[in-house]
């Protein structure tokens, strides 16, 4: 039975019982960013089971796509050394949403295990929570399970609860007894049932496990039932093709084995047990999805997971031999084997080639080097030695290559990794960094006072006490006027720099004092340092000053902010789900948004972008920002950019359509932002684009000047703005037949000079002739031309024109062919361009060059009448 087989006759097993067919989710969880990647079934219905969201059915099945490659599940290391691991996989599964229950689920999986799939009752065993009687006399009474086929699995962990046979979503909420189910291949295979010493043997191997969400946990520890109780199951689709297809390795299966041989053609591997190709084709599965669900090669978060697979792959490529590119052309093999059950990957089969490549060929060389001193570092090691972390940082920080492919070779070589090394030499480059920065005063200053109260959400203006001042870094007690310095208070209105958004400008007052603030900085993560000059009076700590924010500075600065977030929104609805934020600079003047996407944004998909964003300014939304605990804001659908560190209590924004954490400054409702604009689009590197808008005054003024441009070009041309387009288009047309004109007869005055220029051609021995010229106002385009006529007029020649155009010189010559034997146009126009300051050759029959000293030409064309009749034996 193939797997795609496999597949359909569980999803149609289970619509026949009155289930949905769900389709996949994406690999990026919707619902739940606290989640790298989606690796379970259950991950799209999580709403569901918490009771947050609702569905119009009851019962579901599915096979959902699967990674565990990065966080706390992470397999990548295992990947083609063992005979079930894996960086992407298939995951069956039923649920019912308080629908069906214990007695259904249990049933419901052995008739289709020892039915549709006609496994052997005996070689299935089963396991269940020690304390779950319910599910136990099922299994035995209804089931008909021997009893020694059936194995209680209590707590092992040291707690009530905490078992591998007992389920929980998190430390609290929905959670309840499973029940597992074995396969038996046979006492010639190592190992023991569940349970017991030898159980991580391969003899037995868990192939379904059926969770029984029970209860509700509590805080407090509590474990009441739940009213509506669900059923969430999970089968390995490869797991279960092994075992029907009676083979013992996951690698051995249908699927596996053609992608094994596309990967052996690909590298010109032979050996189809080699350990590299099963990393190879288990690779282009997780990469070839991670594409198809928006996530694109980077340094970090999912994106720096997908890198760290296709690195993966090309690295076990190039131990086969391969130091080509190779890996994108197992896409099609792919789309062959898993398109028909998921359409998206065949619609998207080129821009999936397309992104591995590019990244392939990136990597090629950056692998080249960094294997060869790797290899000359691992020569000298001894077995169970270990590798250095200054080597190791080396390259990394100098090679581009990546640490945890380079942990990944040596653990195949049997050495270890100083990895505590290496953060020492990471943290001396960062030090060294940080030392050699704009802001080392800021980084080196030692404060040990209160954090400064931020007040400017609500305020620009408000009270605050001085309670430090710095001079070049140093604490001083008091400042004196002219002097420029940090101010840190308790309380401010000052926003500082963080999060992409500049800090405020503005100033300090007091009696007699005035303090201009040119910047705002935190020197800790809870103190703001306002930089800048006191223009007049003394400063001391402990005084207190009155803190004005530049208030046209900020709401310039909060207008763009929040246009950021609902550019950010719309981008992702325009180009996809794969659109990140990569890097922002929010100030006065613009917004400056870099994100990932590998291709140039079209004109008509930047209109879009302007229209959905405008849309969302014009109806005038209010803005609201709430602080919650993170994990309540995530899974409420606020966006967290991964990469970015957060705290226990996060501050979600939202505006319009857009929910972002976000500690930064905004407009009151999205109608303060006026009008939004962008001006510039482009690429910042492999994979990220940038783009820069303008919002309220700046983007009138924008329009402004770009009508006035165009009302002034309308009136050069004599014509309407609205018409400026088509008058352009017909002078273009005019200009193109002027051109024509021109050249007509540009060709027939040069044929008349050229007429002339042959009465001018000197005799030579024979009927050849020779003829050198220089011209006055001809188009050295047409010198070339003039050549061409000369020589099939004067049928035996040598010919060299020379002309002079804005202080550049062009020359021509031409050979028939029965005198190429002994001048050649080349040689010919080289000896002239040489004498002018210049250079030149060709063929031949045809050789071009030029100069740039024109009082050389006559000289030089005098040398050269001597040179050709010397070489024709002409006197």
């Amino acid at each position: 039975m193939k797997t795609s087989e496999i597949r359909q006759k569980f999803l149609s097993f289970f619509e026949s019982k009155g289930h949905q067919i769900v389709p996949s989710s994406s690999l990026v969880p919707g619902n739940d960013p606290t989640l790298l990647f989606t690796n379970a079934g259950m991950v799209q219905f999580k709403d569901v089971f918490t009771g947050k969201d609702t569905r119009s059915y009851r019962r579901a099945t599915s096979s959902q796509r699967c990674v565990r490659a990065g966080g706390k599940h992470n397999d990548l290391e295992n990947v083609g050394y063992t005979a079930r691991h894996h960086t992407f996989f298939e995951m069956l599964g039923n649920f019912s949403f308080g629908d069906y229950f214990k007695r259904e689920a249990i049933q419901y999986a052995w008739e289709l295990l020892t039915t549709v799939y006609k496994l052997p009752a005996e070689k299935l065993w089963v396991t269940v929570y020690q304390e779950d009687d319910e599910a136990y006399d099922i299994w035995a009474r209804e089931i008909g399970v021997p009893a020694e086929r059936i194995i209680r699995i209590g707590d092992n962990k040291g707690a009530r609860y905490a078992s591998d046979n007992f389920w929980q979503m998190a430390d609290t909420g929905p959670c309840g007894p499973c029940s597992e189910i074995f396969y038996d291949h046979g006492p010639e295979i190592w190992g023991g049932p569940p349970g017991s010493p030898d159980e991580d043997g391969d003899r037995y191997i868990e192939i379904w496990n059926l969770v029984f969400m029970q209860f509700e946990r509590d805080a407090a520890g509590n474990m009441p039932q739940l009213p509506k109780p669900c059923v969430d199951t999970g089968m390995g689709l490869e797991r279960i093709a092994a075992v029907l297809q009676h083979v013992h390795s996951n690698y051995e299966i249908d699927l596996f084995q053609a992608l094994i041989q596309a990967a052996a053609r690909e590298t010109g591997a032979t050996d189809l047990g080699d350990n590299s190709l099963k990393v190879i084709a288990d690779h282009i599965r997780a990469c070839s999805f991670l594409i198809v669900d928006g996530v694109i090669p980077s340094n970090e978060g999912r994106g720096y997971v997908l890198r760290r697979i296709v690195r993966r792959a090309l690295r076990h490529g190039h131990k086969l031999g391969q130091s080509g590119t190779f890996f994108y052309r197992l896409v099609g093999d792919l789309v062959q084997q898993m398109g028909g059950a998921y359409p998206e990957l065949a619609a998207q089969q080129s821009r999936v080639e397309q992104v591995l490549k590019q990244e392939e060929e990136r990597f090629r060389e950056t692998l080249e080097h960094g294997m060869k001193i790797l290899d000359a570092a691992l020569a000298g090691i001894a077995e169970n030695g270990v590798l250095d972390g200054q080597t190791l940082f080396t390259l990394y920080d100098t090679y581009g290559f990546p640490v945890d492919l380079t942990a990944d070779i040596c653990r195949e070589r049997n050495v270890q990794v100083d990895h505590e090394g290496f953060e020492v030499a990471m943290n001396r480059q960062r030090s060294q960094a940080r030392a050699a920065g704009k802001f080392k005063a800021v980084e080196g200053l030692a404060y040990s006072g209160v954090d400064t109260r931020f007040e400017g959400y609500e305020h620009l203006q408000s009270q605050g006490k001085v309670t430090a001042l710095y001079v070049d870094g140093t604490s001083v007690e008091s400042l004196a006027a002219g002097q420029q310095a940090i101010v840190v208070l308790d309380a401010t209105p000052f926003y500082a720099e963080s999060g992409g958004q500049v800090g405020d400008t503005g100033l300090l007052l007091g009696k007699g004092l005035r303090f201009q603030v040119a910047d705002t900085q935190k020197i800790q993560s809870g103190v703001f340092g306002h930089h800048g000059e006191l223009l007049e009076g003394s400063l001391a700590v402990g005084d207190t000053v009155d803190a004005q924010v530049d208030a046209a500075q900020r709401a310039r600065t909060v207008r763009n902010h929040s246009a950021t977030h609902l550019l950010h929104k719309a981008l992702r609805q325009v180009l996809g789900a794969h659109v990140q934020q990569r890097g922002s600079l929010v100030d006065a003047d613009k917004t400056r948004f870099d994100f990932a996407h590998d291709a140039p944004v079209s004109a008509a998909q930047i209109a879009e972008v302007e229209q959905i964003v405008n849309a969302q300014v014009l109806d005038n939304h209010p803005t609201n920002a709430q602080v919650l605990p993170y994990d309540e804001a995530v899974q409420g659908g606020a966006m967290a950019l991964f990469g970015e560190k957060y705290g226990d209590t996060v501050r979600v924004l939202d505006i319009g359509f857009s929910r972002e954490l976000c500690g930064g400054t905004h407009v009151a409702r999205t109608g303060d932002i006026g009008l939004f604009k962008i001006v510039s689009e482009g690429g910042v590197a492999a994979g990220v684009r940038r783009i820069e808008a303008i919002t309220g005054d700046n983007a009138l003024k924008w329009v402004q000047q770009t009508n006035d441009t165009l009302v002034r070009a309308a009136g050069l041309l004599k014509t309407q703005p609205a018409e400026l387009v088509d008058r352009i288009a017909l002078m273009q047309g005019q200009v193109k037949g002027l051109e024509r004109e021109l050249d007509q007869l540009q060709s027939k005055l040069a044929a008349a000079a050229g007429n002339d220029l042959a009465g001018k051609a000197v005799a030579l021995a024979g009927e050849s002739k020779l003829l050198l010229a220089g011209l006055s106002g001809v188009d050295p385009k047409a010198l070339r031309g003039m050549v061409d006529q000369l020589k099939d007029k004067l049928k035996s020649a040598v010919v060299l024109l020379a002309t002079v155009a804005d202080g550049k010189i062009s020359l021509v010559a031409g050979v028939t062919a029965d005198l190429t034997g002994k001048v050649k146009a080349g040689d010919l126009v080289g000896l002239v361009a040489g004498q002018v300051g210049g250079k030149g050759g060709g063929r031949p029959d045809m050789a071009m060059g030029g100069g740039t000293d024109a009082a050389a030409l006559d000289g030089a064309i005098a040398g050269a009448d001597a040179w050709v009749r010397e070489r024709l034996g002409a006197a």
